[in-house]
């Protein structure tokens, strides 16, 4: 009944109730679908999160799409999201096809240039995630870790020798 009152009036009446609803609907989505959604970015969140922008966005803006229907694309991606993050948590090798893998930039303070290359990541991105470290020499790092969602990670040396089991899913250890 609403959704046929906007459809038969003004575009800007159409765009303030459908709008409203079809935000209400993304917000309620979003809730039922847990914290895991609206995490950090990786690849595949990246994509879900346009995707979700772009429907909410032809919903808000075109008279010739129902509520209904953006309402479904909205759950749809949501729900294939859940599934993925769901499967990738239960299968390693399906996480790593969707979020791909760690990767070791330096290790007891030198620098791997082929993974730094690889990863399109510059000498001087290492030494400024260093220093927001508080760190003052790469030489006090014992390993930097670019992680799928593309921060660095970094872990400072320590005066024991323990092995570090936080990097036995990155690569090039």
């Amino acid at each position: 009944m609403i959704c046929e009152f906007a459809a038969s009036n003004n575009p800007l009446i159409h765009t303030l109730i459908i709008g409203s609803l079809a935000y209400l609907a993304l917000i309620v989505l979003l809730r039922l679908s847990g914290k895991r959604t609206l995490s950090k970015w990786n690849a595949f969140d990246f994509v879900v999160t346009v995707a979700l922008g772009s429907i909410l966005a032809t919903v808000l803006l075109s008279t010739d799409i129902p509520l209904a229907q953006g309402a479904l694309g909205l759950g749809l991606l949501i729900g294939w999201q859940f599934v993925f993050t769901w499967l990738s948590v239960r299968s390693r090798p399906f996480q790593q096809w969707i979020k791909g893998h760690p990767t070791l930039l330096l290790w007891q303070g030198e620098l791997r240039k082929e993974a730094l290359q690889r990863e399109r990541v510059t000498e001087g991105e290492v030494r400024a995630a260093v220093r927001s470290q508080g760190g003052a020499a790469l030489e006090q790092v014992a390993a930097i870790v670019l992680e799928t969602d593309g921060t660095f990670s970094v872990i400072m040396q320590n005066d024991s020798e323990v092995e570090p089991s936080a990097l036995s899913d990155v690569w090039g250890l």
